[in-house]
């Protein structure tokens, strides 16, 4: 049996987990995600707890069960403290800032590249190479932080670019010089 789809998921106080007809809906101080899930998986909400059942032992079932109850926990936690990823930019003239909701950001293209946040999402600029992305629903905080990487990858060679804060660039050798057959 899945170790992970096993463990009961705990819940919170002033936190509301509710499961019907392959939904579930949680309710918590930072807000309210609602998620389907398979017709497979079966979802009992206990006093308390959590807990994630699954039919039976086939292979389908089994990828599907640790993976539900992960969805959901991410879900749980996604309410009561949230999400954060963190972006820093590195690179000569590289640097962002706020205007109202939208993030704009100079990368060495010929004009600067706004960003508008989807909603739900709050993007924060604590300093001028350092991108906060943050909000309660776990998918799509790491979505927007690929997508605002994606706009300039740091390179290998000079590591000038956008990436994840725990992020280690591995660096390439530059060009070497000739070498004479003698």
């Amino acid at each position: 049996m899945s170790r992970i789809g096993r463990k009961p998921i705990p819940v919170p106080a002033g936190v509301k987990v509710e499961a019907e007809d392959h939904r579930v809906k949680v309710v918590g101080p930072k807000g309210e995600l609602v998620r389907q899930i398979h017709p497979r998986m079966q979802v009992v909400v206990a006093e308390g707890e959590v807990r994630v059942e699954r039919p039976s032992d086939q292979r389908l079932d089994r990828s599907l069960h640790g993976l539900t109850r992960t969805l959901i926990a991410n879900m749980v936690q996604g309410v009561t403290q949230g999400f954060q990823k963190d972006l820093l930019l590195s690179g000569v003239g590289y640097r962002a800032a706020k205007q109202g909701s939208k993030l704009v950001l100079s990368l060495g293209f010929s004009h600067p590249v706004e960003v508008d946040p989807p909603q739900g999402i709050e993007i924060d600029v604590p300093q001028p190479t350092r991108i906060s992305v943050r909000g309660i629903d776990k998918e799509l905080v790491g979505q927007t932080a690929a997508e605002i990487r994606i706009l300039r990858k740091a390179e290998p060679y000079l590591g000038k670019g956008i990436r994840y804060e725990n992020e280690r660039v591995r660096r390439k050798a530059g060009k070497a010089g000739k070498v004479s057959k003698g």
